[in-house]
């Protein structure tokens, strides 16, 4: 129970079509495990409540739109109204080719703008609007899930800069507020087995799933085997608790030894 008596919210608990489970699913089914009230926002709330549903311990689902201010302020207020304060944020929205992404020299700028507005506008907005609360508390939790894609060769420029983004942001974020006893920490997957991962590029590309999840195992150091959702879950359920309670301003691989390759 190292989440017992505290506050989630998780913004995209959702998750996308396809086989197996989704960070944002796994994250909040084990936030609920440890005794977390999590509210699973998502632009599907169909998705949303079946993460609520699977989670339990008095999760609940609320429609929440990353690429609107708006959406996601009426997300963290109603988490303050439902509980009284808000220990935990944690922001899951992320998408690369689903968004149009691109080589540098084939990139729309439609494209750039759409996954950018999701990656990195909506993280500043929702980090905008829980800070607040937080500071009067004088203390709370801010997460997110960036990408090894940051860090390591990657073709798609807008996932790629928008994820390094991220990393900056958090840095910036947890040295200003550290006074106030918040704590910012976010997640480099590396490559991972989930509907987000791997179906998009089963669709985007007319492969076999099989065909595609072999081509990226065989990249992982670690057992020749992508990571799940329950790898980045356990991470973030680290990072949320106490036993990470000295630990800020870090972006976290969780990439079965990949960037070690590196350096």
């Amino acid at each position: 129970m190292r989440l017992k008596d505290k506050t989630a919210i998780i913004i995209g608990a959702g998750q996308s079509p396809g086989e197996g489970t989704g960070n944002g699913r796994a994250t909040a089914i084990r936030f609920a495990q440890e005794g977390a009230l999590v509210l699973c926002a998502d632009r599907d709330l169909a998705s949303a409540e079946e993460t609520a549903r699977l989670a339990g311990n008095g999760a609940v689902a609320i429609e929440a739109d990353a690429m609107r201010e708006a959406s996601l302020a009426a997300a963290i207020a109603e988490a303050v109204r439902r509980w009284g304060r808000l220990d935990i944020l944690h922001y899951n929205v992320g998408m690369s080719l689903a968004g149009g992404d691109a080589p540098p020299t084939e990139i729309t700028e439609e494209a750039f703008d759409r996954v950018t507005a999701v990656n990195l506008r909506g993280f500043v907005m929702a980090v905008k609007h829980a800070l607040p609360v937080m500071r009067q508390q004088q203390e709370g939790v801010i997460l997110s899930i960036s990408s090894a894609a940051a860090v390591e060769s990657y073709p798609y420029v807008a996932y790629k800069t928008t994820k390094a983004a991220m990393i900056a942001f958090t840095e910036q974020v947890a040295n200003q507020n550290a006074p106030h006893g918040i704590r910012c920490n976010t997640i480099l997957p590396g490559l991972m087995d989930t509907p987000m991962a791997v179906d998009t590029r089963v669709r985007h590309t007319g492969r076999s799933r099989a065909e595609v999840a072999a081509e990226r195992d065989a990249k992982v150091p670690l057992r020749r085997k992508m990571g799940t959702a329950w790898d980045v879950a356990n991470a973030a359920l680290f990072l949320a608790s106490e036993e990470a309670g000295f630990i800020t301003g870090v972006a976290l691989p969780v990439d079965g030894g990949r960037l070690v390759q590196i350096g």
